[in-house]
């Protein structure tokens, strides 16, 4: 996949000025959490004390009360961990599919919810988004596609990755419906929930046990590091082909990163708003430099740290000497329309990873760079 061999951490972080290609807020250490863990105090003795055995299969007890208290109607058993969403995704499409199964995936897509229905062989059928749409998914373009007992997955984010438009909660509980009504399974990626810039959506897994949420501590919270996700699924037969398909891959996950989460998750109405305010200002600078200039343009994005920038349709552009210029000449980095199968005209812009300066620098940067390529 184009955006795995083009990744930040391939390309190498040494050779990257101001790097606005990344999907998450800022990575964070331990000691930027308060959780008390790098002081010596009891925090710290109850990770001394930390068995490093097999841990649970399902996951951290308290990891996954922390997840379940967040949305209503959810139990903790209903809770599979995995390591990141990745491994999430992965479990409930291998679960759910075998070869020549059929499946409706939107477009564009972060790259694992396109990329194993394809790896198994799955008869997938695709729903592109677009910018003159404004983004929004058509949920009667997705009926179209479904077939009554034969369709096994329909699987969407919310809110998107990579351009952060939101679902309203028509089309939410519509998409339920429509899985209730033909036998599939609704996969909602949800990694970006806990950025939502207005009300969040109810987890979708909380509408019905045909519905399956998947979330991490990755892009929300910066700790990509720990390697912690979840699936939130409420029906116990497919709950246990889940938990089946994890202990397949990885028995249980690490004991200790679990632990690390399952504190971070309780102590979560604490860390999480000041999160919210350096994304929400972060959001503001994009704003304001979108306003100020001719050349991009955008659907904001009403969740998450990415917005799915294109030239305007009027810009003649050398779409390959923008990115060498960026790069080579700018130290800019920023994720091309190619790693989420759409044209070079788009890029995805992330806003919650660099600094303030690195941000403002970076979009200097982007302005400039696309003045070098104008043809």
């Amino acid at each position: 996949m184009p955006i795995e061999v083009e990744s930040p951490e391939q390309l190498g972080y040494d050779t990257i000025t101001n790097n606005l290609s990344e999907s998450s807020v800022a990575d964070r250490r331990l000691s930027d959490l308060g959780l008390g863990l790098e002081r010596g105090d009891r925090a710290t003795t109850a990770l001394d004390d930390l068995l490093l055995g097999y841990g649970d299969h399902l996951g951290d007890p308290v990891l996954r009360d922390a997840v379940a208290a967040a949305a209503d109607g959810v139990r903790a058993n209903d809770v599979l961990v995995t390591p990141g969403a990745a491994a999430a995704l992965f479990a409930t499409a291998t679960s759910v599919l075998e070869p020549g199964d059929h499946a409706v995936v939107v477009r564009t897509n972060y790259a694992t919810n396109l990329e194993t229905p394809r790896a198994i062989g799955a008869d997938l059928d695709v729903v592109d988004l677009s910018f003159d749409d404004g983004w929004r998914l058509d949920v009667e373009r997705v009926a179209k596609l479904v077939r009554s007992g034969e369709t096994r997955l329909i699987s969407v984010t919310c809110p998107h990755n990579p351009t952060g438009t939101l679902l309203d909660l028509a089309a939410l509980h519509a998409l339920v419906e429509l899985a209730e009504s033909s036998g599939a399974v609704l996969l909602v990626d949800e990694t970006y929930r806990d950025l939502t810039h207005g009300t969040p959506l109810p987890m979708a897994a909380t509408l019905s046990s045909r519905a399956i949420s998947v979330s991490s501590m990755s892009k929300a919270y910066g700790l990509p590091g720990l390697r912690v996700g979840w699936a939130v699924c409420r029906d116990e037969r497919l709950a246990e082909t889940l938990l089946a398909a994890k202990e397949q891959i990885v028995i249980c996950g690490a004991t200790i990163d679990e632990a690390i989460a399952g504190r971070v998750l309780v102590d979560r109405d604490r860390i999480l708003p000041t999160i919210l305010q350096e994304v929400r200002a972060r959001l503001d600078i994009v704003r304001t430099w979108l306003a100020g200039q001719d050349t991009f343009e955008w659907i904001e994005p009403a969740g998450g740290v990415v917005g799915l920038v294109r030239f305007r349709p009027d810009v003649d552009v050398d779409t390959a000497r923008f990115y060498e210029v960026l790069l080579a000449g700018y130290g800019t980095y920023v994720g091309p329309g190619h790693w989420f199968e759409v044209d070079d005209r788009h890029f995805r812009l992330g806003f919650g990873w660099p600094t303030e300066a690195e941000l403002r620098a970076g979009l200097t940067a982007l302005s400039n760079a696309a003045a070098d390529a104008r043809s």
